[in-house]
C-alpha cells in the first residue's frame, strides 16, 4: 500500500511540476507577491485581511517560498485568509555570519517586526526550523506578537533528524538539489525499496522545491545546519511568559514524542496537541492543524488551556 501511494504521489508531483506557478490563480489560489526586506529577509505575501500572521517556515534553506512548498502553503493557509488574515511568510536573513545561532535568528525576526510591522503582528506561526526559532522569540521578545503557535518542534532535534538535515544541507550548499532531495527521501523512507523512486523524487523535487536562489545560499544553509545541530532550547522554555500552542505528531522522526511532551511541560503555559500516528510532514498537512491554530489564536487571552495534551 505504501509503495503504491508513494508512486502515485511521485507521479502527481511530476505533473504538478509542469504547471506554470505564476498562473495558479486559476486553481482558486490567491495571488502572491515576493520580495526582500531591508534586513535581507525574503518574503512571500498573500491576502489582504486586517490581521497579520507572520509565518516562519522550516529549513535548512532561506530562499523565498516558491514552487511546490508555496502551493502547499497556499492551500494550508486558505482558512486563515478566509478569516481575515494577511499572511507574510518570511525566511531567515541572507548573509548570516558563521556561528549565527537560532537565538540570533529570533532576534532577527524581532528586529524585522519592529522595522516592518510597527513592532507587533497579530500571530506568529513557526513550523519545524521556524518552530525552534519560535521558542526563543517567545522567551526573548513576547511584546512583538499577540499570539504564537508552533508546530513540529521541540527543545532539540532528534539525532536522526540532525543527520538527515545536515546531509541535506551539505548537498544543497554544493548546488546538488537533486541529490539533496534524493537523500532526504531515502532517509525519510528507509524501508521503501522501489527501484528508481528515490532518484525520480530527487530529479523532480530538486527542480521545483529545493533550489538555492541568492548568492549567499550555499553558506547560509550550512550556518542553519550547524545551528540546528547545536540547538538546545531547554534553558529558554521556562522563561516563556506567554501562552503557546505546540502541535506535534507521534510518528515524527525529527522530533520524538517524548521530547515534544517534555518541551510542553517546560513551558509554563503550553497547550499541546499530539496527532496520533502522524509524521513530520503529516502533522503539517493534517486538516486539524489549521483548525487548532485558529481556535487557539482567536480565543480570549484568559481562556487558554494550560494543561491540554490532546490528539
Amino acid at each position: 500500500m505504501m509503495r503504491r501511494l508513494t508512486i502515485t504521489l511521485l507521479l502527481a508531483v511530476g505533473a504538478i511540476a509542469l504547471l506554470p506557478w505564476r498562473r495558479l490563480v486559476w486553481l482558486g489560489l490567491p495571488k502572491t507577491t515576493t520580495g526582500i526586506f531591508a534586513s535581507r529577509m525574503a518574503y512571500t505575501h498573500w491576502g489582504s485581511g486586517r490581521k497579520t500572521l507572520l509565518f516562519m517556515p522550516g529549513g535548512p534553506g532561506n530562499g523565498p517560498l516558491e514552487g511546490i512548498p508555496l502551493w502547499l502553503s497556499l492551500r494550508t493557509f486558505r482558512p486563515f485568509i478566509d478569516r481575515g488574515y494577511t499572511i507574510w511568510c518570511v525566511n531567515r536573513r541572507q548573509g548570516m555570519p558563521e556561528g549565527h545561532s537560532i537565538a540570533d535568528m529570533a532576534d532577527d525576526y524581532a528586529d524585522l517586526i519592529e522595522a516592518e510591522f510597527g513592532g507587533l503582528v497579530d500571530v506568529v506561526l513557526g513550523v519545524s526550523y521556524g518552530g525552534l526559532i519560535g521558542f526563543h522569540l517567545a522567551a526573548r521578545h513576547p511584546e512583538c506578537f499577540g499570539r504564537i503557535a508552533l508546530g513540529m518542534a521541540a527543545y532539540e532535534v532528534s539525532e536522526r533528524g540532525k543527520r538527515i538535515d545536515y546531509g541535506f544541507a551539505e548537498k544543497l550548499s554544493r548546488g546538488d538539489s537533486a541529490g539533496a532531495a534524493q537523500a532526504l527521501f531515502e532517509d525519510s523512507y528507509p524501508s521503501l525499496r522501489v527501484p528508481g523512486v528515490a532518484r525520480l523524487f530527487g530529479a523532480v523535487m530538486g527542480r521545483v522545491a529545493f533550489t538555492g536562489s541568492h548568492p549567499s545560499f550555499g553558506s547560509d544553509v550550512m550556518v542553519e545546519a550547524e545551528a540546528e545541530v547545536a540547538f538546545d532550547g531547554r534553558a529558554a522554555l521556562p522563561e516563556i511568559a506567554v501562552p503557546i500552542l505546540l502541535i506535534g505528531g507521534t510518528a515524527d522522526v525529527m522530533f520524538e514524542k517524548a521530547t515534544v511532551e517534555e518541551t510542553a511541560r517546560l513551558i509554563p503555559d503550553c497547550t499541546l496537541r499530539m496527532y496520533e500516528g502522524k509524521s513530520h510532514e503529516g502533522t503539517w498537512w493534517d486538516p486539524r492543524f489549521c483548525a487548532d491554530v485558529l481556535d487557539f489564536v482567536e480565543q480570549p487571552s484568559d481562556a487558554t488551556d494550560t494543561d491540554g495534551i490532546g490528539g
